[in-house]
């Protein structure tokens, strides 16, 4: 019984001791939050039309590209961001573009590839409005993992969604700078 006694006397002080505590670590959380400055608003992307800068990176997997709506921008750098920069750049590029004739067929056909219906998400909002109706996209792991790599520019990932019938691609793409 006064073994009991003792354990219930020393969950009193513990608790006595860890009540200040809590609230002490949650009224400097409290204040962390009110400080910290507000979530910055990301601008507007301004969609691309310009082709150099895709067929530069992209035609040695995707052939010469013809039309296309995309963006790129340094994901680590925040609008009116002045500080330090990393020293590694992340730039990603998105968009939409048409591939050569028949290609589109060719690269879904390509041996050790599997292609299944996909849907393009997290795309930049902007590039909402080009994505045409009704595009029956498909996308592989294996693709994905082969046009992944070191080239030129850093290093390479990304995802590639292609429309075999209308000969489409979409790309979301990250580029680390070294």
């Amino acid at each position: 019984m006064d073994a009991q006694r003792g354990n219930g006397g020393r969950r009193r002080f513990l608790l006595a001791l860890g009540l200040p505590l809590f609230a002490v670590a949650g009224a400097g959380a409290a204040v962390a939050t009110a400080l910290r400055p507000p979530e910055r608003q990301r601008e507007p992307l301004r969609v691309r039309t310009d082709l150099e800068p895709l067929n530069r990176r992209f035609r040695s997997y995707l052939g010469e590209l013809s039309a296309a709506h995309w963006v790129g921008y340094d994901v680590d750098e925040a609008p009116g961001d002045r500080s330090v920069p990393s020293p590694d750049s992340r730039i990603r590029l998105a968009g939409v573009a048409h591939l050569p004739p028949g290609g589109g067929a060719a690269v879904v056909r390509g041996p050790g590839r599997t292609f299944a219906p996909a849907v393009p998400s997290d795309l930049p909002a902007e590039l909402r409005p080009h994505l045409p109706e009704g595009a029956l996209w498909q996308h592989s792991a294996e693709f994905d993992a082969g046009a992944a790599g070191f080239g030129p520019e850093g290093h390479r990932s990304g995802t590639y969604l292609f429309d075999a019938v209308r000969d489409l691609v979409c790309f979301d793409v990250l580029y680390v700078l070294t």
